[in-house]
């Protein structure tokens, strides 16, 4: 079976057709800013562009965005304009494709991709971590290889600001941190989620996860940490399983 799959971020607006059972992309990715103000008519506007451009008609289509989700309706607004909460995300999409849509966590879809082609394919005891770190710092966890959703780690609180003011992966840039100090602020962080939670496995994933040799060496965990496999293609992929299996489809 096939889905679309979009991944709806704070900088970028990404999409493409999913082959569900090997969780590959059938077309080339396609991308597009994501608009500034994120006002959501502008950003649904966008998300359309990229269904039409995939030529994606009638089918299921799986989105995913940078908050928390319930029921379709958007529910925070950490990295997007404030007047998306309380925003129905799936109405807008659906009036604007007539497809059928399926709205949830970008770091959630993330996650769902990464257990089920990726990184933790085969874990389906203990408790594993898919980390997210872009923009922000978003959080997938999964016990038994079940989904708990909505679990925003990114946004613990350390040195009096959400973690993700501290390690996500956009400030190595902003700030001109050397690997070495930004793998400090990440360690940080990690320290204080396993002091927290005890996962077993945590996958580290985000694009700057392509770059794991340049600061994997530096990261001391007590559970086992592995970079992420899909990449910059995880939300992509799980929001489209995720609406298969929301729809009815057999992955």
């Amino acid at each position: 079976m096939r889905c679309l799959g979009i991944d709806i971020g704070g900088s970028g607006i990404k999409g493409g057709v999913v082959d569900v059972a090997s969780g590959e992309l059938v077309v080339a990715r396609i991308k597009y800013a994501t608009p500034q103000p994120s006002l959501p008519e502008d950003v649904m506007d966008v998300a359309a562009g990229v269904v039409a451009d995939a030529g994606w008609t009638d089918g299921p289509i799986g989105c995913t965005f940078p908050a928390v989700v319930r029921g379709g309706i958007v529910c925070t607004a950490a990295n997007v304009d404030e007047s998306w909460i309380g925003t129905d995300g799936v109405k807008l999409l659906e009036e604007r494709t007539g497809c059928p849509v399926h709205l949830l966590n970008d770091a959630d879809a993330a996650g769902i991709a990464e257990m089920a082609y990726g990184a933790g394919r085969g874990w389906e005891r203990g408790v594993v971590f898919v980390l997210t770190f872009g923009t922000g710092i978003g959080s997938a966890v999964f016990v038994d290889g079940h989904l708990l959703p909505n679990t925003e780690l990114g946004h613990l609180r350390m040195h009096g600001d959400s973690a993700e003011r501290w390690a996500a992966a956009r400030l190595r840039e902003e700030k001109r941190l050397s690997w070495e100090e930004w793998t400090d602020r990440v360690q940080d962080y990690l320290a204080h989620v396993e002091f927290l939670f005890s996962p077993d496995l945590i996958i580290f994933g985000g694009g700057i996860s392509r770059k794991a040799d340049r600061f994997f060496p530096m990261l001391q965990t007590r559970a086992e940490l592995i970079p992420a496999m899909l990449e910059n293609d995880a939300g992509i992929v799980g929001a489209a399983r995720a609406a298969c299996e929301r729809f009815g489809g057999s992955p």
